[in-house]
């Protein structure tokens, strides 16, 4: 079979967590030692290190993207990708406004006022690949929602290659980029990191990359924030016997095409149908152009595996933490409640993966190699800063103040108990006088 389909016995099921771990290990590769030094380079020698490894590995120093050329690019679109570009903006601004948690005060008893303010950062950096890996959705899904967050100074890096591909940066111009600079590679995330001549120092870098560039951003973490460290693209997928197999075959392909690492596994309590899906597969993947990127990824990440009750195929799926989840049954929603763990989940026959790669409005940055367990997808969230706000009156501190003593003096920090107790001690002097 096309896609290699085992029952769950306790073990099979088993072997498939060890598989995807292993993937993601080999996935991150032996390089952190060669990014370490060209990071610690151009923290060190800042914009000249930058040009010098610009022009090593893209063959040109950096430049600034004029908006003449963004303009350029827009009009040389296709009309019918512009429209699909904006429409797909409109989707995410839209989504992410909902979500957008705005500064509050709340006043708990008299003279207590706490809240909070929100604000989206001062300035964020958004790597974008370059080459056959140009993909102007990543543009929008990164940038609308760090424009709704209110991020003040948005800045995309993106290698300067022979010919920049157009639709990255009619995306970058319909997404609001304030700049962008022709650099790439593992540089390109330090310059952001450190600050470096015409590249200005951000406070969060997002994005994706190839392995160098995902290593320099978790070297980076600390100098900055970054979003996460994105591992190769995975869909799984729970089927009953009611799911269109032709409709699950190419939900599972549309993972598998994106390299052959990427990761398509079947969860189901039918056999028959987990052998037609198979076939499937099959069928339409030997008439795509990339068969045999997902001929590999299939042989070695893609599996089947049928339960005796999907409930059981849940508690999987939870353990897996799958990137791109599906529920393709007859009714969706009752399995809802037994899952917890993955970036997205796509409910119903009408609401395929790629709907959420492009179009609905979720971004499509998620948890991938089963950080979904503790991380979310990238959001407006990912794009505020949070900080606290505290003021009392002299008589609310007044009905703390001897809890606050006591506690300070428990942990032996008299310093602490006394910036409480002088606030008291001297009026009591002056009532004294």
């Amino acid at each position: 079979m096309f896609l290699k389909t085992v029952l769950a016995d306790g073990q099979a099921e088993q072997a498939v967590l060890r598989e995807m771990g292993a993937r993601a290990e080999s996935a991150r590769g032996d390089i952190e030692q060669t990014v370490r030094a060209i990071m610690d380079d151009v923290k060190a020698r800042g914009f000249e290190a930058v040009c010098e490894y610009a022009e090593k590995f893209d063959g040109q120093a950096p430049y600034v993207v004029g908006h003449e050329l963004l303009d350029e690019a827009y009009a040389g679109c296709a009309p019918e990708l512009i429209a699909a570009l904006q429409k797909a903006a409109d989707n995410i601004r839209s989504y992410h406004e909902q979500m957008l948690v705005k500064s509050w005060e709340w006043q708990r008893r008299p003279g207590e006022t706490l809240g909070q303010t929100v604000r989206g950062l001062a300035r964020v950096g958004i790597y974008v690949p370059g080459g056959t890996a140009a993909y102007p959705s990543s543009v929008l899904m990164n940038a609308v929602p760090a424009k709704v967050a209110g991020v003040q100074e948005l800045i995309m890096v993106t290698p300067p290659t022979e010919n920049m591909s157009r639709e990255v940066l009619a995306a970058a111009k319909i997404a609001g980029v304030d700049t962008v600079i022709a650099v790439g590679g593992v540089q390109a995330i330090a310059a952001l990191a450190y600050g470096a001549g015409m590249i200005p120092r951000v406070d969060k870098i997002v994005g994706p990359g190839n392995a160098f560039v995902a290593a320099a951003k978790k070297l980076a973490f600390g100098a900055v924030d970054i979003d996460m460290i994105a591992g190769p693209s995975e869909v799984l997928v729970i089927a009953d016997h009611t799911a269109n197999p032709t409709y699950v075959a190419a939900d599972l392909l549309s993972q598998a095409e994106h390299d052959r690492l990427a990761s398509a596994v079947l969860l189901t309590d039918s056999m028959a149908q987990a052998q037609a899906i198979s076939c499937e597969m099959e069928r339409m993947a030997r008439e795509l152009p990339r068969f045999a990127i997902i001929e590999e990824s299939v042989k070695n990440y893609g599996c089947a595996i049928v339960f005796d009750e999907l409930t059981d195929a849940c508690k999987l799926a939870d353990q897996i933490a799958p990137e791109h989840l599906e529920i393709v049954t007859a009714a969706p929603r009752e399995l809802l409640p037994y899952l917890h763990n993955a970036g997205a989940v796509f409910l119903g026959q009408y609401a395929p993966e790629p709907l959420g790669d492009y179009m609905a409005g979720p971004c499509h940055v998620l948890p991938t190699s089963g950080t979904a367990r503790f991380f979310s997808p990238l959001s407006t969230d990912t794009f505020l800063k949070k900080t606290s706000v505290i003021e009392y009156s002299r008589e609310a501190l007044s009905s703390y103040a001897d809890d606050i003593i006591a506690l300070a003096e428990a942990e032996h920090l008299n310093a602490h108990a006394n910036s409480v107790a002088v606030r008291f001690r001297e009026e009591e002097t002056d009532e004294k006088r």
